[in-house]
């Protein structure tokens, strides 16, 4: 998304929409099966060399899995592909590991019950052939390092561990005239003896010495995780976001009103970066509800509010951030002001593309994407469910208008994707003259639902063009007809940093696409 790259984009033409097609499924449900609350997916993240995947769920488990199909020829997808190497086989992962990251708490001084749930993952920089990994619920971050370890074995022993029973406590005399075998400490065995005597008895002569076990590193691996560092304690408020710096040593953690800078081998104390809590909570008007890390500049991240802004903040500026750099926000529609603009307006998700150069945003209704070099409005706007306006007034009765969608962008920026009802996702085309707006369900048949988007002039993506894409709506039904089921909600996913593949996470089961 460089100048030189816009111009040869645009002698081009825009891409041709994606055919995507079903990988793979992990936990599918059967049908009528109910899903257990713990089971249910909170967080997805691919590490960046898309090699990796990892889950969390409602139960405080993390789930790894790795990529197959690039192992079986010995050089990487990258490689392959210099070398114009055609590849018929899509993406391919297996489980790997999983641990228990969180466990429920309770707060005595609050009495508060703290959920176990996994609301973020983030994957640091691998050493050593160790995965490294932050895990938060809402209260405490976790360090973990996940590796393979050679499996220790006893060999050597004085009995065949076959026949031995018991704890193998068994120790013989080497007098063949004692009387009777005694136990390591000196006392006699008596009537255990007799037990045992049917299973175990000794050789002709005795034992002729005396060998000690020695412990002999097999073969065999196991994959052992290990939490390194716990960072607790550092916030009053829910933990919405935690995000790694590009300088591979710090990571920022935010809740609703402050945000947090942390030293990765540093867990007893932070540095308190923002912060948005007035003198009186009665004066509060805003929380924060998301931040991240620019990719490759370790001085900048950006946080969004429950107003709709987005504020870039320099952290060469001052020590405590309350002045932003920018500020992105798109002025109010006059006269489009209802009971729930600001609840819709509330950003639930800020992802940077790739090069830093654009801002991503997900609201209720609207994704929204943003040049970091042009702070009065977003320079596309994409529809994500337009014909659940009518019916802001129901998603509000049963609360599904609080929903925090999550939204990802392609490793080329060209495309971005995010959730909705129904365990929809939404995939648009955001490079210059693009009309992509798909919908696809996580399920087995992705294209299920798809509807054949009417052509219409497309107005190019400039620095001061605005785009809103709308794809084909219907309202108070989903692009296939169907009426809208607000139980089924698909609100994580995310985009292999190097290729069109997406994962997705509906109620417990993980599902994978490619195209």
């Amino acid at each position: 998304m460089h100048g030189g790259d816009e111009v040869v984009a645009a002698l081009a033409g825009p891409p041709q929409p994606l055919d995507w097609k079903f990988s793979q499924v992990f936990g599918e449900r059967t049908a009528g099966e109910e899903v257990q609350e713990v089971d249910i997916i909170s967080a997805i993240e691919f590490d960046k060399t898309g090699d990796h995947l990892a889950t969390g769920d409602r139960g405080g488990r993390v789930v790894l899995f790795e990529r197959t199909d690039t192992k079986d020829h010995g050089v990487s997808r990258r490689d392959m592909e210099r070398m114009d190497y055609l590849i018929s086989r899509h993406p391919e992962f297996r489980y790997k590991t999983e641990f228990q990251s969180h466990e429920p708490e309770f707060d005595y001084l609050k009495s508060l019950e703290i959920e176990e749930k996994i609301n973020k993952i983030r994957w640091c920089q691998t050493a050593n052939s160790a995965l490294f990994l932050l895990s938060t619920n809402d209260k405490t971050i976790k360090f973990w390092k996940v590796q393979e370890k050679k499996v220790k074995k006893i060999s050597d022993m004085n009995l065949d561990p076959s026949k031995a029973v018991g704890n193998g406590s068994i120790a013989s005399s080497s007098n063949s005239s004692s009387p009777k075998p005694c136990l390591a400490n000196g006392s006699s065995l008596d009537g255990s003896y007799n037990n045992l005597s049917h299973d175990f008895s000794f050789p002709p002569g005795g034992l002729p010495s005396l060998h000690l076990p020695v412990v002999v590193t097999s073969q065999e691996t196991n994959l052992v995780a290990r939490c390194r560092r716990v960072y607790g304690h550092a916030h009053d408020y829910h933990i919405n976001s935690i995000s790694n710096n590009s300088d591979g040593e710090t990571f920022i953690s935010a809740d609703d009103l402050r945000i947090n800078l942390w030293n990765l081998e540093i867990s007893n104390q932070s540095f308190n970066i923002v912060d948005v809590k007035p003198a009186n909570m009665e004066d509060l008007t805003e929380v924060i509800t998301s931040a991240e890390f620019h990719p490759t500049h370790c001085n900048m991240l950006a946080y969004s509010s429950s107003k709709g802004s987005i504020r870039l903040i320099d952290l060469r500026q001052s020590a405590l951030c309350d002045s932003h750099a920018k500020l992105f926000e798109e002025p109010e529609a006059p006269g489009s002001r209802s009971f729930f603009t600001e609840i819709i307006a509330s950003i639930s998700d800020i992802k940077f593309a790739k090069d830093g150069r654009y801002i991503l945003s997900r609201d209720y209704m609207t994704l929204k994407l943003w040049d970091i070099n042009m702070d009065s409005g977003p320079v596309a706007t994409f529809q994500v469910h337009e014909y659940l306006r009518p019916k802001l007034c129901d998603l509000y009765e049963n609360d599904s208008i609080f929903d925090k969608f999550e939204c990802c962008l392609s490793g080329d920026g060209l495309r971005v994707a995010t959730g909705s009802y129904s365990n929809l996702f939404r995939v648009f085309g955001c490079a210059p003259g693009s009309t992509e707006a798909t919908t696809l369900e996580a399920s087995k048949n992705p294209m299920r639902r798809q509807v054949q988007t009417p052509s219409r002039p497309s107005r190019p993506l400039s620095s001061i063009t605005r785009v809103v894409r709308r794809g084909t709506e219907t309202p108070g039904v989903d692009a296939n007809g169907n009426s809208f089921d607000f139980t089924t909600k698909l609100l994580h996913l995310a985009w292999h940093p190097t290729e069109n593949s997406i994962a997705c996470a509906a109620a417990n089961s993980l599902y994978m696409y490619y195209a």
